[in-house]
């Protein structure tokens, strides 16, 4: 009896494949439109699998027993092929319990950052920062990352809790130059912004630390001295607003051009070639 119906089952699987070809077959010849083509050919293909996979069923659902076994095979390898798409709309009620992110925010996730334009089911939407683009502004791109993400891959969010990231601008003056002078300069311009933001930055700090072990020490700027091959690095460290580090950084780079033009005391480094005969 069972051999009668693994027979069966065979001969409905070659019929079905057949059946696919020669509709397959078909439809390149007679469809010209290509994107016609191709949905015909995906709805063929649909079809006569799940026509295929009823007629299996058919043949093996003598009993309470089969169907049982039945649903369960069935129900496996639907788990297994759906796993994607189980793992997607998992993420989706992660994102909707723990909120780690919300429609708005500048993230980034499965390696893809921008700003959250909308969180469906399956997927999130967004509107895609950086890549060849330099300052974390706009690409244009709109960008779908698989909500399974949010299990496989780390996510940073650049507006929960604390909107202000570090930032930092490396200018290199020369060994004869005043660096100390250069030091001071730089440090009085991004020591304007701070003052101004030193109360939310300290208030957005206290509200994190509520629900997690974070603690700042120096939240003013800061600069890091190194000595390089062609002179003295001079590396500003400042904190600001994640959707305005290229604009502060642009800010801060006109004022220090300004005045280091003018100090003769100050002058910028760069590599140099001595022709010796």
């Amino acid at each position: 009896m069972n051999n009668a119906k693994l027979l069966q089952t065979g001969l409905v699987a070659v019929i079905g494949y057949v059946l696919i070809f020669i509709l397959v077959w078909i439809i390149n010849k007679q469809v010209k439109n290509l994107k016609a083509r191709h949905v015909l050919r995906k709805n063929v293909v649909y079809i006569v699998s799940i026509l295929m996979i009823l007629a299996i069923a058919f043949l093996w659902m003598q009993n309470l027993n089969s169907l049982t076994i039945f649903i369960s095979v069935i129900g496996a390898g639907l788990a297994l092929a759906l796993q994607e798409v189980i793992l997607c709309v998992a993420g989706w009620f992660l994102i909707l319990a723990r909120r780690p992110f919300e429609v708005g925010d500048r993230i980034e996730l499965g390696g893809v950052k921008g700003d959250i334009i909308d969180i469906r089911i399956f997927h999130t939407s967004l509107l895609e920062i950086g890549n060849w683009v330099h300052g974390d502004q706009s690409t244009g791109r709109i960008v779908n990352v698989p909500n399974s993400a949010v299990f496989k891959k780390e996510n940073y969010n650049y507006s929960r809790g604390f909107e202000f990231i570090w930032n930092e601008i490396s200018v290199l003056v020369t060994f004869e130059s005043d660096w100390k002078k250069a030091e001071k300069i730089m440090l009085s311009h991004a020591d304007k912004d701070a003052k101004e933001m030193e109360g939310v930055m300290k208030r957005k700090i206290d509200a994190m630390a509520k629900h997690y072990m974070i603690y700042y020490e120096k939240l003013t700027p800061i600069i890091y001295t190194n000595i390089k091959e062609s002179g003295v690095e001079l590396t500003l460290r400042y904190l600001t607003e994640a959707r305005r580090r290229r604009a502060t950084h642009d800010a801060l780079s006109r004022d220090i051009l300004s005045d280091f033009a003018k100090e003769e005391s100050v002058n910028f480094a760069y590599p140099t070639y001595r022709i010796v005969k």
